[in-house]
């Protein structure tokens, strides 16, 4: 199952991303953690410093490319290749699993057995030449040709506020959830996000963070009715894991861990469309094909497109490996 984390700056997404990563690991259940945030913070919000950090995708985009593309016919080489480019067969479909090629080359571990992949952060060299969203496109592909089982996660922190929206990188996910503070702005920003995801796929929650009192949380409440999944209030838990000096996560203040279950309830209910999630591989792949990718490659991308391939289908999983 796939979550993203999304919501204004300093709502505490990424601070909530970690900390549900963190949950997941501590219950023995495999989990990836993404950071797709341009504020790369989400290893330091998981204890990875240093050396420990891993190889970001984002740097690394013609391998991840050449590799990912495969056999397909449809796909000549790295270089006609977009964040959209849809899997069909003879792609490499990825799993999250020890022997995967994509998570050895850029996963690091993180605590309690999860793993970690980081899209980079924005340098130097990209400073008016280039977006943020070169780099989350890698993420986009990842997602794109990954085929995730039962009992797997991915936890994916995502850029602030509706900035998620300038790639189909929102429709990726089982469960979107938004972290809003008991303020108007944060409200603001879901019902933003709200708007931009009408007609997609995307399942929305709101959990509410930094939560003082009964009146903060019936704010929330009213504002956005049953689409509020959980709130979280001051914790001192979370306050020693941003000194760096994280406790047992039995200790978490039982409301607080209260929060983390129903958000993980939440998403274990859902279930996988894989031809509507390809669906919307498609149609984001065309919509860039006219917008701008087939100008600047000289070659109309619509061929990438196999009408055949459904990924999770074991048939067309069969056929890809």
């Amino acid at each position: 199952m796939r979550i993203a984390f999304v919501g204004k700056g300093g709502s505490g997404k990424t601070t909530l991303a970690a900390l549900f990563t963190r949950y997941l690991a501590e219950l023995d259940r495999p989990v990836l953690a993404i950071d797709a945030d341009i504020n790369q913070h989400l290893a330091s919000a998981l204890g990875l410093t240093g050396e420990a950090t891993p190889r970001p995708l984002g740097a690394d985009l013609h391998w991840l490319k050449d590799h990912l593309r495969g056999t397909n016919p449809r796909i000549p080489s790295a270089d006609a290749m977009i964040k959209t480019s849809p899997p069909g067969r003879g792609s490499r479909l990825l799993a999250l699993t020890e022997d995967d090629a994509v998570l050895s080359r850029y996963a690091a571990g993180g605590p309690a057995g999860a793993r970690l992949m980081v899209t980079g952060e924005f340098d130097s060299e990209d400073i008016g030449v280039s977006c943020y969203h070169a780099k989350t496109g890698a993420v986009e592909l990842y997602l794109n040709h990954l085929v995730d089982g039962p009992g797997e996660y991915v936890v994916v922190d995502m850029t602030a506020g509706a900035d998620a929206f300038a790639s189909g990188l929102f429709t990726r996910f089982d469960l979107t959830v938004l972290v809003s503070e008991p303020t108007q702005r944060g409200i603001g920003v879901y019902r933003q996000y709200l708007t931009n995801a009408a007609g997609h796929r995307v399942a929305l929650r709101v959990v509410g963070n930094k939560v003082a009192d009964q009146a903060d949380a019936d704010y929330l409440r009213d504002q956005v009715g049953p689409a509020l999944l959980a709130t979280l209030g001051h914790s001192s838990w979370v306050r020693a894991a941003e000194r760096g000096t994280p406790k047992p996560l039995d200790t978490l203040e039982p409301a607080n861990r209260a929060a983390l279950a129903a958000i993980l309830t939440e998403l274990d209910a859902t279930e996988r469309d894989w031809a509507g999630y390809h669906s919307d591989t498609l149609e984001f792949h065309l919509r860039n094909a006219r917008a701008w990718a087939n100008q600047s490659l000289g070659r109309d991308l619509s061929t990438q497109i196999d009408p055949d391939f459904v990924p999770g289908a074991p048939a067309a999983v069969a056929q890809a490996s």
